[in-house]
């Protein structure tokens, strides 16, 4: 089974290589997925991301693993009815509900100008009600490091920094896994990689 692996937005395919080198050390095959939202449309990427999978698909069953936004980017590649599912998706802190913090940072013009649609659908409850349910069995891991409190954006709800646990959840039937991280670099935990491990089915010698 091949591991394709989603990076969020604003970062690059090397912050998931601490994970990927994990997963690959349990035996995992693994390839990456990359994308620059100041370069490219949600939409753009997408499309790329949808015919990446169905290569993979053709040659062998594949999971996915995605951090953040790559979460939203798999969840609308699938919605193209001809596209053979992956077998498990973990997502990182994935806001599958619309983050408040959102909309406070598309008023900065440096982040509109780096994220450009990616960054604005994060901001637009209508493109998360257009996002398909996942029919592919999936993990959720959310982060609870993050400020609460009379002085936090949050108030007192549970989060990683960026996104609350309960702008993870797909379903309120979810199951949610909640570890102590931050969401920016949560993928390096070693918890974090432990648990992705064995969502992915990589149970062998997961506790080194």
């Amino acid at each position: 089974m091949k591991i394709l692996l989603i990076h969020g937005l604003s970062r690059t395919s090397l912050s998931l290589l601490n994970l990927e080198s994990y997963l690959q050390q349990k035996g995992a095959k693994t390839e990456q997925f990359g994308y620059l939202a100041f370069a490219e449309s949600f939409d753009s990427i997408v499309e790329r991301l949808y015919v990446r999978c169905q290569g993979i698909a053709e040659r062998e069953p594949y999971a996915i693993g995605a951090h953040s936004l790559g979460g939203l980017l798999i969840r609308a590649a699938l919605a193209n009815n001809s596209i053979k599912l992956p077998s498990q998706i973990v997502m990182l802190g994935t806001p599958n509900q619309p983050p408040r913090l959102a909309p406070i940072a598309w008023k900065l013009p440096p982040f509109r100008w780096w994220t450009r649609q990616c960054g604005f659908n994060l901001t637009n409850p209508a493109f998360f009600k257009s996002l398909p349910r996942l029919t592919s069995p999936y993990t959720i891991i959310a982060g609870t490091l993050g400020p609460t409190g009379v002085w936090s954006p949050f108030g007192n709800e549970l989060n990683d920094g960026i996104v609350t646990v309960s702008e993870t959840l797909l379903s309120e039937l979810d199951d949610v896994i909640e570890l102590p991280v931050w969401h920016t670099f949560m993928m390096n935990d070693s918890t974090v990689k432990k648990t992705v491990a064995k969502a992915l089915g990589l149970d062998k010698n997961v506790d080194n």
